[in-house]
C-alpha cells in the first residue's frame, strides 16, 4: 500500500491518496478545526472496490486508518 500526499477542494484540503496493488482504493481526509473534538483525525472521503461504504469510518491516526484498509484489502470484512 503506497500513500500520496494531495489536496483536496473541500474545507478538509489536507489529504492522501491510498494506493493498492489494483490501483486507487480511496481519498483520505485529515480533519480540520471544524469538526471540534475529531480535529486532526482522518476520515474516509471515498473508498473503492472493498473500501466502498455507506457509513465512511474515522480513524484517530493514520497508523489506525492504514490498519482498517489493508484488513479490508485483505478481505477481513469485520474491521
Amino acid at each position: 500500500m503506497q500513500l500520496q500526499p494531495t489536496r483536496v477542494a473541500a474545507v478538509d484540503a489536507e489529504g492522501l491518496l491510498v494506493f493498492s496493488d489494483a490501483g486507487l482504493a480511496a481519498v483520505l481526509v485529515r480533519l480540520s478545526d471544524l469538526h471540534g473534538e475529531q480535529s486532526g483525525q482522518w476520515f474516509l472521503e471515498a473508498g473503492f472496490g472493498e473500501l466502498d461504504r455507506h457509513q465512511r469510518p474515522v480513524f484517530p491516526d493514520i497508523d489506525s486508518a492504514h490498519d482498517w484498509i489493508v484488513g479490508r484489502i485483505a478481505g477481513n470484512v469485520s474491521q
